[in-house]
């Protein structure tokens, strides 16, 4: 492989390790200020019990997000140094703000609410949480705005000079037409990813209490398996709303993707859908395909007659617009992974579908019926769909615009640090591996370790509703420890 196909391969490891932590805690920090807020209406013990779970299992998301993420950025600079010091000012701002959201008000807040249980006034507690959930979804409209720039480049200029390009103005970036359209099919994505996982958990423990030798039923499972079924299944919905209008900008600004993730050669009026195609290995014209009629000129252009741009004008005219080349992205890759990218979406909200109705009207998860069985058994694989959704379809959005780095702006291939060679991309994509490893046997220790603990009553669990003119947690201003 050539020094910048391994450097391509190392950012995509990179990223989308990464990218298995982000959502999962901006939909966990929201989870937990939400049952929080629950507990401090209703004063119900179980609900701070859950509370302090699902803030556990933030924590744990949070901590591996952050030092994956500083690695995501040393790595930034360490293979693509060239890019950075084109993309360098209009990047710049944006992962400034995101750093400074992350390490200072996210991870600073988030420590105030850990150890603030016996400290902080029950009112100010909540609010520590609150800062952390809003925290966690501004940073991550600010640093989609850099990535939708390299999918729709806009609010820049070329500086005459040094032939790098210059932001003009940091609020036309935030509100770039991708960025508006990404941020919601992201929040939703995200709200699948930590659903999925209460989900899991919560039936999991229901079934295990039950199927113990005690056969307790401790109603808090139950409860946490439908709130996340009830997560997963706005979001799958949130998805599909969101997705479908990005798809139509994504149409608008760059048709060659659209067109690839369909393989679809021949500009069409009212084109089809393919729902399922065979071709060969190198991205030609696939010989069989099982399409639907003028759906992609629906999901494209919202018309079923409309015209939809196929590969060959599409590679015809950016030859005439930007020089002689190859404009095509690998097709496979972009049909494949859109197609997994819906797939393993639909299964995560099908089955919290199922789950919601297996437990309506009070009734227990276990069951005895074949449907609920079946539930049982793809437990295990259920926080792992939403993080496929996302990782085909991050791979699609960035494989699928190649070869630009920044589309019809600059080429990947141009990005690549001078003087870098493919034995030291290896070398540090195997350190990455080998770190990435050991942070994933970690992290899957703690979150099962977390998920066999017992949601005991607490005796020493605040009164909600007593904070005291001194700010004391409770009447009696006794210390209220956390249940670790």
């Amino acid at each position: 492989m050539e020094t910048v196909d391994l450097a391509r391969l190392q950012f995509a490891v990179v990223t989308i390790y990464h990218y298995f932590f982000v959502p999962m805690s901006i939909a966990l920090a929201a989870l937990t200020a939400g049952l929080q807020t629950a507990w401090l209406r209703t004063g119900k013990p179980h609900l701070r019990q859950l509370t302090m779970l699902v803030g556990k299992l933030l924590m744990a998301t949070f901590a591996v997000g952050i030092v994956t993420g500083l690695v995501q950025e040393f790595q930034f600079g360490l293979s693509w140094s060239e890019f950075a010091r084109f993309y360098g000012d209009v990047f710049g701002p944006t992962l400034a703000i995101e750093g400074m959201l992350a390490f200072f008000l996210e991870a600073t807040f988030l420590g105030l609410w850990f150890f603030g249980w016996d400290r902080l006034g029950p009112r100010l507690h909540l609010a520590t949480i609150w800062i952390v959930a809003v925290g966690t979804v501004i940073s991550a409209f600010v640093i989609l705005a850099a990535n939708s720039f390299m999918q729709n480049p806009a609010a820049y200029e070329i500086d005459p000079d040094t032939g790098r390009a210059r932001l003009e103005n940091f609020g036309d970036l935030l509100v770039n037409e991708v960025n508006l359209a990404a941020f919601p099919h992201t929040i939703a994505g995200a709200a699948m990813t930590g659903g999925a996982l209460l989900l899991a958990i919560g039936a999991w423990r229901a079934w295990r209490d039950k199927a113990g030798p005690t056969h307790r039923d401790h109603p808090s499972w139950r409860l946490l398996a439908r709130l996340g079924a009830w997560v997963t299944l706005a979001g799958g919905v949130a998805v599909a709303i969101t997705g479908d209008i990005l798809g139509k900008v994504m149409t608008a600004v760059q048709p060659m993707k659209m067109a690839a993730a369909e393989a679809l050669y021949t500009t069409q009026s009212g084109a089809p859908f393919s729902v399922f195609a065979i071709g060969g290995a190198d991205g030609g014209k696939p010989f069989f395909s099982l399409d639907i009629p003028y759906l992609l000129s629906i999901l494209a252009a919202g018309d079923p007659s409309a015209t939809v741009q196929g590969i060959d004008e599409l590679q015809a005219e950016y030859t005439q617009m930007y020089g002689p080349g190859n404009y095509v992205p690998w097709v496979p890759v972009a049909y494949w992974s859109f197609r997994l990218m819906i797939g393993a979406g639909v299964a995560a909200a099908v089955i919290a579908a199922v789950v919601l109705w297996l437990t309506r009207k009070k009734r227990s998860l276990p069951g005895h019926s074949w449907l609920a069985r079946a539930v049982l058994v793809a437990l295990p694989v259920v926080p792992l769909l939403p993080l496929a959704a996302n990782t085909f379809g991050w791979i699609f959005t960035e494989t699928a615009r190649q070869p630009w780095l920044a589309f019809g702006l600059f080429f990947t291939a141009d990005g690549v640090s001078p003087g870098l060679t493919s034995a030291e991309v290896l070398a540090s994509l195997i350190g990455f591996g080998v770190l990435y490893g050991v942070l994933a046997v970690i992290w899957t220790r703690l979150v099962l370790h977390l998920a066999r603990l017992d949601l005991s009553p607490d005796p020493e669990a605040p009164d909600p509703g007593a904070d005291d003119p001194a700010g004391s947690p409770n009447r009696t201003g006794a210390p209220i420890a956390p249940s670790y």
